[in-house]
């Protein structure tokens, strides 16, 4: 396994999501994504569920899975796309 070529294919990003902004549902098919919440509240997405974020707390979306975030009020959230190691 070429753990630096693992690690090369590692993509993060910080998100500020408001009550106004409305991310489509989407997946990423060769890469998990977790989300960390930095501040504010809001919802990790699936097509048939939510669960909560809060501060603290990390939201973890295999391959291939439908999701997206919403908030009614402010969300920071750190994204990390983990690539599927054998892909």
């Amino acid at each position: 396994m070429d753990t630096e070529s693992i690690k090369k294919r590692i993509v993060n990003n910080v998100y500020h999501i408001d009550a106004a902004k409305k991310v489509a549902l989407h997946k990423h098919p060769k890469a998990d994504e977790v989300f960390y919440c930095l501040s504010g509240h809001g919802y990790g997405v699936l097509e048939n569920s939510e669960e909560e974020l809060l501060h603290g707390r990390a939201f973890i979306v295999p391959a291939g899975v439908m999701h997206a975030l919403r908030t009614d009020s402010e969300l920071l959230v750190a994204s990390f796309l983990l690539p599927l190691a054998d892909a």
